[in-house]
Order: structure tokens, then sequence, then C-alpha cells
């Protein structure tokens, strides 16, 4: 093999290995001697051999877990809490000239924002207000990151473990809470009947013969069920009526008192007077 085939042979294999196929997701940060010159891709591209090297950049949504970070809430509450993070490249060229690793940096970004935010938040907020509190942390993670040429799409808090006493405290607090709806539902419902009944009065009260015809329909109501015993509502009036009524027969059957029997002071007076005459 000559030099000529030798020299052919070599250029050939340096423009192969020039030859570069970029994916629609990635992107090539291009330096010529050590400068940074520009982004190429995707599809077919060709990176100078000898004067020339690129580094790749992914541009997907990357997801990272915010490992278990401990906190302590605005009402001096302990707390443990983990988030997850979606963020992606939109701006190869600073990832690669501005920042020695942004994955890194990134991670360590939303630790420390996770443990500022929600140190500002009561655990009631923590635990109920969840999407004011990740969009705060996104925009603060975002603006940070932004000169990286990092985009945070979403931060979302995942996780968050009390401690067993404020477990229990809690519990409690919600049972006292159920129980309280409890009572004002009861009493509500108490309030709802007695207008109802009243109502009901009202209109029973104005129809004489209303009064009988619900009697007799609790009679047939209760009847219907075969019961032995069968209950008959009376009123008072009645019942004093019929006290009086029996009272009467009572005495007339007995006869009059041995009082009523002897004579009075009239009649011996007038016995006297007769005895005179005669």
């Amino acid at each position: 093999m000559g030099f000529i085939e030798i020299i052919g042979f070599v250029a050939l294999m340096l423009g192969l290995s020039s030859v570069r196929f970029v994916n629609e997701y990635d992107r090539l940060v291009i330096f010529r001697m050590g400068r940074a010159v520009g982004v190429r891709g995707p599809g077919l591209c060709f990176v100078a051999p000898l004067i020339e090297s690129a580094k790749k950049v992914d541009l997907r949504i990357i997801t990272m877990s915010i490992p278990m970070q401990e906190i302590i809430t605005k009402d001096n509450v302990s707390a443990k809490t983990a988030a997850v993070c979606f963020f992606q490249v939109i701006d190869p060229f600073k990832v690669v000239t501005k920042i020695e690793d942004p994955y890194s940096a990134t991670n360590q970004i939303a630790q420390t924002t996770l443990r500022s935010v929600l140190g500002q938040h009561d655990l009631d907020h923590l635990l109920a207000e969840r999407d004011m509190i990740n969009a705060k942390l996104q925009a603060m993670i975002d603006r940070q990151t932004e000169g990286w040429g990092i985009k945070v799409n979403t931060v979302e808090v995942k996780d968050v473990e009390i401690p067993q006493a404020m477990q229990r405290a809690m519990a409690r607090q919600a049972e006292a809470e159920r129980e309280r709806r409890a009572k004002v539902v009861a009493a509500e419902g108490e309030l709802q009947a007695a207008e109802k009944l009243s109502q009901a009065a009202r209109v029973i009260g104005s129809s004489p013969g209303a009064m009988q015809l619900r009697q007799l329909q609790s009679m047939v109501e209760v009847s219907a069920e075969k019961n032995t015993t069968l209950i008959f509502p009376v009123p008072i009036e009645l019942l004093d009526f019929a006290r009086t009524a029996a009272a009467k027969i009572t005495a007339s059957l007995s006869g009059p008192a041995p009082d009523e029997r002897q004579p009075g002071p009239a009649t011996i007076k007038v016995t006297d007077a007769a005895k005179d005459k005669a």
C-alpha cells in the first residue's frame, strides 16, 4: 500500500467520523478550537475533525425526584416532605457554556427552595393548599434556572410526613369537627320538623273533623301491623266528661246520703208549731 493510499484511507476515516446523525430531541453544541460557535441539529450534521468538537444536549422533559427534606413549618411543626420536578433544556448553548452540571445544580436549587417555601406556611396550609404551593415552587425555581437555559415546567409536593403525636391530635380535631357538624345538622333538622309540625297543627286546627280523620288514619296504620294491642287516643275533654258522667251515675245508684234522710232544723220548727195549735 502506497503513501497516497494511506493518506486517502485516513481522510476517508476522518470524513466518516465527522458525520453525525442527531435525533429530533437532541442538539449539538459545537466548539471550534475551544470556542463555542453554535448549535447544530437535528438531522445530518458535520463536525470538522481535529478542529471541532461537539457536546450533545437532550431537550426532552426530565423528571427529577427531590429527596425527602426535613422542614419546620411556620407554626413550629416538624415534618418531612418530598417532591418531584419536571424541567427541560430550552437553550442548549447556555446549558453547556454557563454551568458545569445543570442537572445537579437544578436538583440543589429545588431542595433549597422546597425547604424555604414550605417553612413559610402553616401545616394546615401545607396540607390543604397544594396547588398554590406547587405554583410558588415552580415560579421560584424557574426564575433561578432561567439563566442556565433550563425551563421548570412543574413542581409537585408528593409526600408529607408528620409525627405520630401530631397525627393523633389532628385525628381528634377532625373527630370533634365531625361531631360539631352532626349536632348542627341534627338541630337544623329538629327546627325544620318543628316548623312543619306547627304548620300541620294550624291546618288541622282550622278544620273540626281533621283531627278525627287523622286519628282514624293512625288506627288503620297500626292495625295493618297485626298487633294484639290497639292504642286509641282519646281527647282530654272527653275523659273529663266521662268522669263527670260516671260520678253522677254512681251517686244516683247509691241513694241519698245519711245526712239528707234526717229532718233539718226547718222541719223541726214546723212540727213544734203544729203541736202548740193542737
